[in-house]
């Protein structure tokens, strides 16, 4: 027997509820917001948990974990990394997702494309933006900055720009969270006029300690781990 998945039942509706309300206080539908299960840690039964559910879009930090864990991952199950992706991995990441969420860098995007484009792939990607201003965080940290990557990257063939992600800032401060997450929001409104030629439709914030927030200040994808499976095992 699967040992997670009464757990994550139990959780995903616990999460779900709290969704509804969140989007209710925001005046928005439940339906907008996507859950991407972030299996970091866990092992493999308790992505079968989440899947038997009904999610099918999962995240994860490290490459090499994700090519170990989601080796024979069913077809219709989409694979996102949300962590750092380092050039020297861009093959294995090319491979095994079918996004990237942590784009913040032009030589990384052409890693990736280097691998796509003689085997005439194509994979989204995601814009990472620092919209807290820590220095332990990667990503875009000025709209000049966003623009200019957007720029250099849009010709690539293999990559297609999908839309954005932040991480909100390590703080109990609510209204340094929801500034953060108001800050990609309207990055997010400006890049689609700006672009409009890009097809831009995921705004990627809010994590287990914040997707309320999140929510509503307009995310459309949480991603969530601990609120699903419990505290990360130890490695």
């Amino acid at each position: 027997m699967n040992q997670y998945k009464k757990l994550v039942e139990t959780n995903l509706q616990d999460l779900r509820e709290k969704i509804l309300k969140a989007a209710q206080r925001a005046g928005r539908k439940e339906e907008e917001i996507s859950i991407m299960a972030i299996t970091k840690t866990h092992p493999w039964e308790a992505v079968e948990a989440a899947y038997s559910l009904g999610l099918r879009l999962f995240g994860e930090n490290k490459v090499k974990e994700a090519k170990e864990k989601y080796t024979n991952k069913p077809e219709d199950l989409s694979l996102h990394l949300v962590g750092h992706l380092q050039r020297n991995k861009a093959k294995t990441a090319a491979e095994v997702f079918s996004a990237v969420q942590s784009i913040d860098k032009a030589e990384t995007a052409f890693a990736l494309e280097k691998f796509l484009l003689p085997k005439k792939d194509s994979i989204d990607i995601l814009i990472e933006v620092n919209t807290s201003g820590e220095e332990t965080k990667a990503g875009c940290r000025t709209k000049e900055e966003l623009f200019s990557l957007i720029e250099e990257i849009s010709n690539c063939r293999s990559l297609i720009i999908k839309g954005l992600m932040t991480l909100g800032p390590v703080t109990d401060e609510e209204a340094l969270t929801r500034k953060s997450f108001r800050t990609l929001y309207k990055l997010f409104e400006e890049t689609k006029r700006r672009y409009p030629e890009l097809t831009l439709e995921i705004l990627s914030m809010g994590m287990t300690s914040d997707y309320t927030l999140a929510i509503e200040e307009g995310s459309n994808l949480i991603r969530i781990g601990t609120a699903l499976f419990g505290p990360r095992h130890k490695v």
